[in-house]
């Protein structure tokens, strides 16, 4: 007999997000360019998982086919009917609204009735240590500080229209620290990992940072050049907190280099 512990047991026990031979092509006939190659491999929930490759192999493309904004040439991506958020490499806030009326649109279009979304926004900004920025523009913050505020805005999507975040949320994140300085991205490192145990996220991270992925992730997912399909996954089996300059971190990323190097070159390209 199937119990509702069973059923619950199960559900949490099935990955978050399954990629089954996935392909992406863009265009068609002759002059088609495959971007993703039979790509396959499982998220657990509450894994972070780094995906790591040269550019131009698919990573971003992966992403964008979790949040729906296109679709494969083939195979299937299931997420289970989770909450997806993506985070772009780029803040992208709307210049002309406050920090908060940014976190009040995302609430908006996520059916947050009017009267609960400053509440709700002046919740996610303190999550993301932003109370007290609430009235400032984007123009007036640091890049650190922009990237905060868009985390803040893609948590806000996950959020549904009783203001509630369903726990095993699939958050995307391309690259989003790429632009920053060290000191800063280090900074939100530790931000990203306190947020993720807190909220019982799921997060699917691309970076091309070897170092960056061994900081953060749980697993590391090796991409090919393009067409991106599975090169090698790296468990990252270090205890947290981890340091990006620390011994064993270094360690494991020389490993993952040097298999990227491989990769590089046996396909000519980077």
């Amino acid at each position: 007999m199937t119990t509702l512990a069973t059923q619950a047991s199960s559900s949490r026990t099935a990955p978050a997000v399954r990629f089954d031979g996935v392909s992406k092509a863009f265009g068609s006939g002759s002059g088609a360019l495959l971007a993703l190659d039979n790509v396959s491999f499982d998220v657990s929930p509450g894994e972070l998982v780094c995906l790591l490759g040269a550019s131009g192999c698919g990573k971003s493309t992966l992403l964008n086919l979790v949040a729906d904004l296109d679709r494969p040439t083939a195979g299937t991506i299931d997420v289970g009917g989770a909450r997806v958020a993506l985070m772009f490499q780029e803040p992208a806030l709307f210049p002309w609204l406050t920090v908060t009326g940014n976190i009040e649109l995302a609430l908006k279009m996520r059916g947050v009735p009017r009267r609960e979304r400053r509440s709700r926004a002046a919740e996610l900004l303190g999550s993301v240590h932003l109370a007290g920025f609430e009235r400032k523009r984007p123009h007036h913050l640091s890049g650190g500080m922009r990237q905060r505020v868009a985390l803040a805005r893609a948590l806000a999507l996950t959020i549904d229209e009783t203001g509630g975040a369903p726990a095993g949320t699939v958050l995307l994140m391309d690259e989003p620290f790429g632009a920053l300085d060290a000191m800063t991205r280090d900074l939100l490192h530790d931000e990203i990992e306190r947020i993720w145990r807190e909220r019982d996220l799921t997060i699917l991270f691309v970076t091309h940072n070897v170092r960056e992925a061994v900081r953060l992730g749980d697993r590391v997912v090796l991409l090919t050049s393009r067409p991106g399909s599975v090169a090698e996954e790296f468990p990252v089996a270090l205890d947290r907190p981890r340091r990006i300059d620390s011994p064993e971190v270094a360690k494991l990323a020389a490993t993952i280099t040097d298999r990227l190097r491989e990769e590089v070159s046996r396909h000519g390209h980077g």
